[in-house]
């Protein structure tokens, strides 16, 4: 009687698992992974070291909305207070309408950069289709260089074009056009929007980044199976491109999502001023505000623990919702 092949398998197996070399081998292979792995885990060490320092270890500051913190004194000299700072919050009418108009302010300008946040995935694509290199890269330059400029420079950028005595107001008024300076900068008039052509301004190229390298990832051959069924440039970007694109661009929009409330500060802390201050003043710039020139660091805090846990809760919310929707989550 002939062994079938699920003896003869289970045989061979049995010989392999009693074969000392071959025991030798996979303690030797098991060794070398996790010599592998240890190796790998070192290398991120010093990233996670710097995500502790600077996301993590912050957060004890929060210690600061339970005192009635005094810089003099320390904190080991200020009176704890325990939730004082929130229940003013709450209970305060003048503090509330203070902080419904900063949140309009906010959410306005976040929602102006969501529906903006389309420009540069079709500045991407627009560029990827840019024949000549050198121009093509001439351009990339020029638009990802503002992102690595800084607000205050942007702001004198922004003086000397459009102040009154500026450049802008020069032609204007050399030309006729109009017989007084125009006030761009001092007026609360279309300030949500002129910060988020600013936002626009600053950061298209760099955004166009990751969608430049999303599309360098796509299969050639859908291309080339579009341009053999006869579709031109547009009908190409249109049916192929943008669509092999958009999974990038939800995630993004997911995240921005969740990030309705954090603006930044650098960017409204120096365009404002006396005229258009309630217009412009965001949350993180409400926040400086109160900390440092209210002088008020523990309500400050406080407002910045508030507005840690709303993002947090806004995260975990378009997480779920994109598990549900994509099947997959963000985080």
């Amino acid at each position: 009687m002939t062994a079938g092949p699920v003896t003869t398998t289970l045989a061979a197996t049995l010989d392999e698992g009693s074969d000392p070399s071959a025991k030798k081998q996979r303690r030797i292979a098991r060794a070398a992974g996790g010599r592998k792995s240890y190796g790998m885990f070192f290398c991120i060490v010093p990233f996670l070291v710097l995500v502790f320092l600077f996301s993590y270890f912050p957060l004890y500051g929060w210690i600061y909305a339970l005192y009635d913190y005094r810089p003099a004194l320390g904190l080991s000299g200020s009176e704890f207070v325990g939730f004082q700072w929130f229940q003013m919050l709450v209970s305060s009418p003048t503090q509330m309408a203070q902080i419904g108009k900063v949140l309009l302010n906010t959410l306005a300008i976040s929602f102006l950069g969501i529906l903006t946040s389309i420009l540069p995935l079709l500045f991407a694509v627009f560029l990827n289709e840019v024949r000549a290199p050198w121009f093509r890269n001439l351009v990339q330059t020029l638009t990802t260089l503002p992102n690595f400029i800084s607000w205050v420079l942007v702001y004198m950028i922004a003086f000397s074009l459009f102040s009154s005595s500026g450049l802008v107001n020069g032609m204007l008024v050399d030309s006729g056009l109009v017989t007084a300076p125009v006030k761009f900068l001092d007026t609360a008039d279309n300030i949500w929007l002129t910060m988020t052509l600013w936002s626009i301004w600053k950061g298209l190229g760099w955004g166009a980044i990751i969608y430049l390298a999303a599309i360098s990832g796509i299969d050639p051959s859908l291309h080339e199976s579009a341009r053999m069924d006869g579709a031109g440039r547009f009908q190409t970007m249109w049916y192929v491109t943008i669509p092999q694109l958009m999974p990038t661009y939800i995630v993004l929009l997911l995240l921005s999502v969740a990030n309705l409330l954090n603006n930044g500060m650098e960017q409204y802390f120096v365009f404002q001023n006396a005229f258009n201050r309630d217009w412009i003043q965001v949350l993180d710039l409400y926040v400086y505000n109160i900390g440092m020139t209210g002088n008020s660091l523990s309500m400050a805090t406080a407002i910045g623990m508030l507005k840690s846990v709303i993002s947090v809760i806004l995260l975990f919310t378009v997480n779920g919702i994109a598990k549900r929707v994509r099947g997959e989550s963000i985080i």
